[in-house]
């Protein structure tokens, strides 16, 4: 598979592609991400992805990602297209006419292009289907994913991880939702009170939600059930907002390793404990309610 930066680097003419922000890949994404694989597996021709980073909206409008850049990466790979185009959206990318992204796409002489129907491109979003139609042989359209609250949408998801409703993004992901980060030395603060934790440094401007969570965590030595506070910290306010897991039966150092937290359920808000005796009585407990509910 070919990953690039650029649409201009790619020779794969007469291909079929896919055209979105595809930020936390949900299951509206991967309805249209299934329909590009069996369209390019029928025809027998190659499939194309094309994809923004960070999200247009967010760059302009401010707010946090669902997927880093290497997460949207791994979840594009799970549907083997033949190249993955990530485009690095910057405020200069975002003030280029439609005509450029059209001549740039035309390149590629496309069989097919395959996008969700509210697709818009180009400064002030002023490039239309229509603009599509006139560099590619079709141009598919598939409406929005809708549940029983309405379109299935990244910035829905976005919302209920703010709100630490992660059991419902996960519905909308069709998977848990995940957060990626490289493990670095903390306080060790956990480590003194018998619960040493994997301080967990994620992606700038990466979505999280608030709280304790049960999770499992996926490292180089397996994956392992847990619990996982993210937040300020409110007991110990002189420390940076920081995700740290606490991994359950592991005894193994994973300083300097990249680990997956995969968030399963909400178990309470953060909280401010007068003394080390009192969080240490609620940190037991909350490891007790993590295996009840990672059962």
């Amino acid at each position: 598979m070919i990953f690039t930066s650029s649409i201009s680097e790619l020779n794969l003419k007469d291909s079929i592609i896919s055209i979105g922000n595809f930020d936390g890949v949900h299951l509206g994404h991967q309805m249209l991400l299934n329909n590009l694989k069996e369209i390019a597996i029928k025809e027998n021709k190659n499939s194309i992805v094309i994809s923004f980073f960070p999200p247009a909206k967010l760059l302009l409008r401010g707010g946090k990602f669902l997927s880093s850049r290497s997460e949207k990466r791994k979840l594009l790979e799970h549907y083997t297209p033949d190249a993955v185009v990530m485009i690095p959206f910057d405020h200069d990318y975002a003030q280029l006419s439609k005509d450029v992204f059209i001549s740039e796409l035309a390149r590629l002489e496309p069989s097919q292009i395959i996008i969700g129907k509210d697709f818009k491109f180009g400064n002030r979003r002023e490039g239309t289907i229509e603009d599509l139609k006139t560099i590619a042989k079709s141009v598919k359209t598939l409406d929005l994913l809708y549940d029983n609250n309405g379109p299935i949408s990244s910035s829905r998801i976005r919302l209920l991880i703010d709100q630490a409703k992660v059991e419902v993004a996960a519905k909308l992901l069709g998977r848990n939702y995940s957060a990626v980060g490289l493990v670095v030395k903390g306080q060790q603060r956990g480590r003194t009170i018998g619960f040493p934790t994997a301080n967990t440094q994620t992606a700038d401007n990466k979505a999280l939600p608030s709280g304790v969570f049960a999770v499992t965590v996926e490292t180089s030595y397996g994956t392992y059930k847990a619990m996982a506070n993210v937040g300020k910290r409110p007991s110990f306010p002189e420390l940076p907002a920081a995700l740290e897991a606490h991994l359950f039966d592991f005894n193994q150092d994973l300083y300097e390793q990249k680990i997956k937290v995969n968030f399963h359920k909400f178990i309470r808000n953060e909280v401010k404990f007068s003394n080390i005796d009192e969080l240490k009585a609620q940190l037991q407990k909350d490891k007790e309610t993590a295996l009840s509910l990672l059962q």
